[in-house]
């Protein structure tokens, strides 16, 4: 018998888009409005659900990088890709005629299909045939795998990747879901956190503090790599003085295992 609490996991997606500043590793990260019911106002990386449509048939035979992947596999990809576009622009993509990644003369002239995709007008499978596009999913690297913790009222099942910035694609919010939009070092994202400069919660903070014990994007990639993914769910328990906190697995390999429960922002 299934569980009845993994029934309700929302399938979803999160991009990190890397790129090597003057000063190292940089990654892209945009604010969410204030009015969208999750993370509202903080600081996160590009990201959103599982759209049904995000595993047509279509869609199937349009990307790079598939052989292999089972279902949720698959359409964790799919979706982290066209979030990346619907929400910054930057869209993860080949000519299927020329097998390049498109530029940024092509990614302007399809901004058309961006819009009709955030009205929710058609699907990416739409998109990928009428443009004769292909989805390079191959680009993407996991990094992580997070299960909100069973306590909050909404719980996804997110996975997490990591992706070079093509050099030519303006990353940019989008004005609706996301607000304001930044290349950052991420540590100076986590220490911007720290003096109450900016709003972070938990699970981006923890990731952006791991990523940030790489100076470039090659290294951060390899290391992703060759890592093995503990899936994380916190828990809530308690500590030695009785405190409510957010536990993690030590084997995931973060730099904190633990988080007084009145610090975590939802």
């Amino acid at each position: 018998m299934s569980d009845p609490a993994s029934e309700k996991l929302i399938p979803a997606a999160t991009i990190l888009l890397l790129r090597d500043g003057p000063q190292g590793l940089e990654v892209f990260m945009v604010v969410r409005h204030h009015q969208i019911d999750f993370a509202s106002g903080a600081l996160v990386f590009p990201g959103g659900k599982v759209d049904p449509r995000d595993t047509h048939e279509v869609v199937r035979g349009r990307v790079d990088g598939a052989e292999g992947l089972d279902d949720w596999e698959f359409a964790m990809r799919v979706a982290a890709i066209r979030e990346a576009y619907e929400e910054c622009g930057v869209l993860l993509a080949r000519d299927e005629g020329t097998g390049t990644l498109i530029d940024a003369k092509r990614l302007a002239a399809l901004e058309p299909r961006r819009d009709a995709l955030n009205r929710n007008e058609i699907g990416i499978g739409d998109m990928l045939m009428q443009e004769g596009l292909r989805l390079a999913a191959d680009l993407l690297t996991p990094f992580a795998h997070w299960i909100t913790p069973n306590m909050m009222p909404k719980r996804f099942d997110t996975r997490f990747y990591l992706a070079v910035a093509p050099e030519d694609h303006l990353a940019v919010h989008d004005g609706s879901e996301s607000v304001d939009s930044v290349w950052i070092r991420p540590t100076d994202a986590v220490r911007e956190a720290e003096e109450g400069k900016r709003t972070i919660i938990f699970p981006t903070r923890v990731n952006v503090q791991k990523l940030g014990r790489h100076v470039d994007v090659a290294g951060a990639i390899d290391t992703a790599r060759n890592a093995h993914i503990v899936t994380v769910e916190p828990r809530v328990t308690k500590n030695d003085a009785g405190e409510p906190i957010l536990r993690i697995p030590v084997e995931a390999g973060y730099d904190v295992t633990e988080e007084p429960l009145s610090r975590v922002k939802a």
